[in-house]
């Protein structure tokens, strides 16, 4: 069963590479050294890397259930 909840990285990340020291899955990864990335497909929604986010700029949102 999927997670019902995704990481989603905001506007402010600072590309520090702390999310993605933390997820589990290497679901995060710094793009272009300007700011970090969520594999939506790869994230379980656990939060550890909005725990560990310094910026505060991660969130965990809904997923969209489809048919």
């Amino acid at each position: 069963m999927a997670s019902k909840r995704y990481a989603q990285v905001g506007e402010h990340c600072v590309a520090c590479g702390c999310c993605v020291k933390v997820c589990p899955l290497g679901a995060i990864q710094v793009w272009k050294g300007v700011a970090a990335r969520v594999d939506t497909d790869r994230c379980v929604g656990c939060g550890k890397c909005a725990g560990e986010c310094p910026a505060g700029t991660i969130s965990l949102k809904a997923r969209v259930e489809t048919v």
